[in-house]
């Protein structure tokens, strides 16, 4: 079982912390344990319970009427609520409770019935990609367990390698791309779903995976001379060693485009050289490899 700080629950369930502090103290709704310093911390079961007053709250309950409600009353309210059509935040929450409660049939109802409704894309940008986000920085501190985290990731790598294999072998007429991790980097989804946005896009792409000692990249890249390098940075290298890294891929492949991304880079004053390209979201690289 995980333990939660208050801002843990406030980053999963958008309810800030004061609000959290004032629903405690004139409800009773959650009652926190205290560390030895006095400091709330929260297990799963409370993670639950405010997510799913967060969804009931969303969609015009009012506290005052939740705070009255017995946990069977409670649960009944959210299966109704969510067994209508809900909105992209809700998707959110649940596949956050399906995590939590290492519920394979939660995700894949969640999962296929977006799927049909917006397609497999959207249903990763609007849907996967926003609580892959929201849950990222948990998984690098520890708050998220990792059973948890293995049993989400592997899911949705699953729904990935699917969706890759569907998209068959027709001719790629577009550019080539290299995919690489770093040496000791293993989070695979960003990289499992850039492979599936470039090659829906008819470009072709020589697919490295996770954890690459550079010489192997070196000697892969002199044999497919790529258009472009494509890397996401989730925990490796660590925090000193990035920018090292970014000017050694600048000055290696200095023929080609690197394309960066992840939380080791995103917002870090990483300097970029020429041939080097930081970006935010899935949805710049969706414009370059349409492009």
């Amino acid at each position: 079982m995980s333990t939660y700080s208050i801002r843990d629950l406030e980053q999963l369930s958008g309810i800030k912390a004061h609000t959290l502090r004032i629903w405690e103290q004139r409800y009773g709704i959650i009652s926190p344990q205290r560390t030895n310093t006095n400091i709330r911390a929260y297990d799963d079961q409370d993670l639950k319970l405010v997510l799913n007053i967060s969804l009931l709250k969303d969609h015009g309950y009012k506290i005052s009427e939740i705070s009255k409600l017995s946990p069977d009353e409670l649960y009944r309210e959210v299966i109704k609520v969510s067994d209508r059509q809900i909105t992209y935040p809700d998707q959110i929450q649940a596949l956050t409770l399906a995590m939590i409660d290492l519920d394979e049939d939660r995700f894949e109802k969640i999962i296929n019935t977006n799927i049909l409704q917006f397609g497999f894309e959207n249903t990763m940008i609007h849907i996967v990609y926003p609580f892959l986000n929201r849950i990222g920085t948990l998984w690098v501190t520890g708050s998220v367990g990792p059973a948890q985290e293995h049993f989400i990731t592997n899911l949705i790598r699953q729904k990935l390698i699917v969706a890759i294999d569907g998209i068959g072998k027709h001719s790629a007429t577009g550019k080539k791309y290299l995919l690489f991790l770093p040496e000791g980097e293993f989070h695979e989804i960003s990289l499992l779903f850039a492979n599936y946005i470039i090659r829906a896009r008819s470009n072709k792409v020589i697919y490295l995976g996770q954890s690459l000692p550079f010489e192997e990249l070196v000697f892969t890249y002199e044999r497919h001379k790529p258009n472009y390098l494509f890397t996401a940075l989730t925990s490796h290298p660590s925090n000193h060693e990035v920018q090292p890294f970014v000017n050694r891929l600048a000055n290696k492949f200095s023929d080609s485009q690197v394309i960066m991304t992840g939380y080791q880079v995103i917002g870090q004053d990483i300097e970029t050289p020429d041939n080097v390209m930081i970006i935010n979201n899935i949805n710049d690289l969706v414009r370059i490899a349409t492009t």
